[in-house]
């Protein structure tokens, strides 16, 4: 599986972003496809997952509310909507893709095999 995520950039405080993550493989039945994020100096985290076969989205709580991970099946991409941006959403956000992964393991960044380059997010006045 081949990722590559866009859509990042410098948006003030209370703005919106909708990232994107152009998926590339010869059948991604089984994949689940997540966005991580990486502030300087904290951990890799975890923000939301979805199955790309028989539905089931799934956000951290610490963006639930404001964040939504979507699809679209015939172009194969992931879109992560990003609304009511905070100073604290500052990070570089990367998408992954894993397979057969059960939803319990979806938060764990080391489930997934594949990962895309990361596409930095600024939220600043």
């Amino acid at each position: 599986v081949q990722l590559q995520a866009s859509g990042g950039g410098l948006v003030q405080p209370g703005g919106s972003l909708r990232l994107s993550c152009a998926a590339r493989a010869r059948t991604l039945n089984s994949v689940a496809v997540g966005w991580f994020r990486q502030a300087p100096g904290k951990e890799r985290e975890w923000v939301a997952s979805l199955r790309w076969s028989g539905g089931g989205a799934y956000h951290s709580d610490s963006i639930k509310g404001r964040f939504t991970i979507s699809k679209e099946s015939a172009k194969n991409m992931v879109y992560l909507q990003m609304n009511t941006l905070r100073p604290e959403d500052t990070a570089t956000y990367y998408c992954a893709a894993g397979r057969g992964l059960i939803v319990s393991s979806m938060p764990d960044s080391d489930k997934y095999d594949y990962w895309g380059q990361g596409t930095q997010v600024t939220v600043s006045s």
